[in-house]
């Protein structure tokens, strides 16, 4: 009796889901042109003036955060910022973390590695500082960072904020300072909703849910005196460093700080977006349209998006 030949199996797809996931918006990227995603300019990954924004030094933040107000006389928890959550920055972050420009990722955790050589020092002095019940922490900083929702990782394929501690705990080991980075952190269930569009009520709600990872107990990285240095990529209301400080702290850790790239500006008075002048260098917004003139009489360019600045080209109205 003769056997038939079988037939040849599929192909498999190499990798995991993520890993597919990436090739193809790997792939999208070369039949689509990419822009910059501060200022629209076409077949630039990232502009020189737009990138200018992360080259900024940190400075703290924690005070346009309501959030991380304790009401009990209780400083916030220091928390360091690049820049305000706007214009170029604003782009920026959005297209890295929601809009898979992966090519951007070298660049953004550039600009998390400087802020980490930054705060270094103050993280040094934090830690030397130390005394009561705190006297004997290790020296070791773990740097962990804010927890992604299920839904949110599957959509993206990624955790870019885990980019973003592991930059951060380089810069802190080349300066002397002992760190790792540690995603000790997680959240509960499996449907969380990520936290853009949500407001201020609905983002602490959301975040009661954060908890200690599993695989920080199997390894021990979490124990009572630890030292942690929270990450995260937008400070908004302070929801999201607050449920994770509680955690931590439930856990015996001290949390020195947190670093962010941005943070969100606080509401202005009369609810007018800010004026701002542009550089010569920094091309003006793609499909720009007149808006008028500034209460100083300068003329007003903006774009579909919102934004708006003054055109250093036009000059002051005629007349003036």
């Amino acid at each position: 009796m003769r056997h038939r030949p079988q037939p040849p199996e599929p192909a498999r797809l190499p990798g995991s889901f993520a890993a597919v996931s990436r090739w193809g918006r790997t792939l999208a990227r070369l039949l689509v042109p990419v822009e910059c995603p501060g200022c629209g300019a076409q077949d630039v990954t990232l502009c020189a003036a737009c990138a200018q924004v992360l080259d900024r030094a940190p400075t703290r933040r924690e005070a346009d955060a309501p959030r991380l107000d304790r009401m009990d006389g209780t400083p916030p928890l220091p928390v360091w910022a690049l820049a305000s959550y706007a214009g170029p920055l604003r782009g920026i972050v959005v297209a890295w973390k929601d809009r898979g420009r992966h090519d951007l990722s070298t660049v953004v955790q550039g600009a998390a590695y400087r802020a980490g050589r930054a705060v270094a020092p103050w993280v040094r002095d934090a830690v030397g500082q130390v005394d009561g019940p705190w006297a004997r922490t290790p020296t070791r900083i773990l740097v962990v960072p804010a927890p992604s929702s299920g839904a949110a990782r599957r959509t993206r394929g990624s955790e870019p904020v885990r980019g973003l501690a592991a930059a951060l705990a380089r810069a802190l080991v080349d300066a002397g300072v002992p760190a790792l980075a540690a995603p000790v952190l997680a959240q509960r269930g499996r449907r969380g909703r990520d936290q853009v569009g949500l407001g201020s009520r609905s983002r602490g709600a959301r975040l009661r849910g954060v908890r200690t990872a599993r695989r920080a107990g199997r390894q021990g990285l979490l124990r009572p005196g630890t030292v942690c240095l929270l990450v995260d990529d937008v400070l908004t209301t302070g929801a999201t460093l607050a449920a994770c400080e509680r955690v931590l702290e439930d856990a015996g850790a001290r949390v020195l700080g947190a670093v962010v790239l941005a943070a969100t500006p606080p509401p202005r008075r009369g609810g007018s977006p800010p004026e701002v002048h542009l550089p010569k260098m920094l091309p003006l917004p793609t499909g720009r349209v007149n808006l008028g003139t500034s209460r100083h009489g300068e003329r007003l360019v903006g774009d579909p998006c919102g934004h708006r600045a003054i055109d250093p080209r036009q000059g002051p109205r005629a007349g003036r």
